[in-house]
């Protein structure tokens, strides 16, 4: 019998040796990747797909506590049916604006293919982060991230916590 290699952990090498030389790319944990563009994160996760098989699915988070009206919506519909790779969504919880993008992984991951959908998604979300926040309010990825990080450092501080060695 001959063994197959496991399709997610075919995917993950491919992609780690496909992005790795990328200085925006980081690995986060085993199988979920980001890849920073301007203001915008697209994140890489591997996952399992019938059996044998995996999907490499490309999320960028654009903004999060936007109020979804029927004209947003709209609009991002619109905007769907014009992009070469990757649609818009909405997730409710934090009310946050996705662009997300999938390719068929394993043996047949096409390199090139990849790297072109990710470089398009990147341009894609850095560009309409910002316009989704001027017309429907709520904060980019990249400033929520800040907020919390500055949180986190002034929790720290206020519990007397030193950053000193």
């Amino acid at each position: 019998m001959v063994h197959k290699p496991n399709a997610v952990e075919l995917t993950i090498a491919r992609v780690e040796t496909l992005l790795k030389d990328n200085p925006a790319f980081a690995r986060v944990e085993h199988g979920f990747y980001v890849v920073r563009q301007g203001s915008a994160y697209v994140y890489v996760q591997v996952v399992p797909w019938e059996p044998g098989r995996a999907v490499v699915r490309l999320v960028a988070q654009l903004a999060g506590g936007v109020e979804m009206t029927p004209e947003l919506a709209i609009k991002l519909l619109r905007l769907n049916a014009r992009m070469r790779f990757g649609s818009f969504g909405f997730v409710t919880d934090g009310a946050c604006v996705i662009f997300t993008h999938s390719l068929l992984g394993g043996a047949t991951l096409d390199g090139e293919e990849l790297v072109t959908a990710l470089r398009q998604l990147a341009v894609v979300a850095d560009e309409y982060d910002d316009r989704i926040v001027d017309e429907a309010g709520g904060k980019r990825m990249q400033d929520l991230l800040d907020d919390a990080a500055a949180a986190s450092l002034l929790e720290h501080t206020r519990a007397g916590e030193s950053w000193e060695h």
